[in-house]
């Protein structure tokens, strides 16, 4: 079992949800004021624990982010800070929202030679590329843009279009959301890879895959 699985179904972790190997949690703040003092109590919490997470304050929410980044994935150190903001929560009296509020959007395009095209989006969005082994992903520097990444084709194929959406959602809503959307006039295009990911398109053929962690480097 690795860290995504074993987080996944910590029962002490009821308000989180893995999304792309991080950590997330929502909490309805109801204030600015309240947001503003939970996040000032997170930032010192995550000052004591030496472990910083990405702190996102808006009326009426407040969004948590955590990975160790130092080794590009959850540790336990990622569950000591949540459980601290958990319980943050729970004495300011701030509820968790729903999971189905939770989600991570990506950009993939069809690519025949990465190296070709990197430069281009690298230098149009002002993105950063995060050097993986497969090629990588660009990602924007402050983290508020939707990371782009490639898709390497064999040959191209003209038949649909080279942007599609990912959209990576929790676990436990994912069949819901697949729902909804073929309810709402989508197609299933392919359930090979679920529940992995599942590819839907809209009416005209324009696609987005729903991801989740499930499948994905499992032990």
């Amino acid at each position: 079992m690795n860290e995504d699985q074993r987080l996944s179904t910590d029962p002490e972790l009821g308000a989180w949800r893995v999304l792309l190997g991080r950590l997330v949690s929502r909490w309805a703040t109801g204030s600015f004021s309240t947001g503003a003092e939970f996040a000032s109590r997170i930032a010192a919490a995550a000052d004591e624990l030496n472990h910083h997470p990405d702190v996102d304050l808006r009326y009426p929410h407040v969004t948590v982010t955590t990975v160790s980044h130092d080794v590009g994935r959850l540790t336990d150190r990622d569950r000591r800070l949540a459980l601290a903001v958990s319980r943050i929560a729970e004495e300011l009296g701030v509820e968790p929202a729903p999971p189905g509020a939770l989600a991570e959007l990506e950009i993939g395009l069809d690519v025949m030679v990465q190296a070709d095209v990197e430069p281009f989006w690298r230098a149009v969005l002002g993105y950063e590329g995060t050097g993986g082994a497969d090629g990588g992903e660009l990602v924007d520097p402050s983290g508020r843009q939707p990371t782009l990444w490639f898709q390497q084709m064999d040959e191209p194929r003209t038949q649909r279009n080279r942007f599609h959406l990912d959209l990576t959602v929790p676990h436990d809503v994912a069949q819901e959301r697949l729902a909804r959307a073929i309810e709402a006039g989508g197609r299933l295009v392919s359930a090979e890879h679920a529940p992995s990911w599942w590819v839907l398109a809209d009416a005209e053929g324009n696609e987005v895959c729903i991801c989740t962690w499930q499948g994905r480097g499992t032990a």
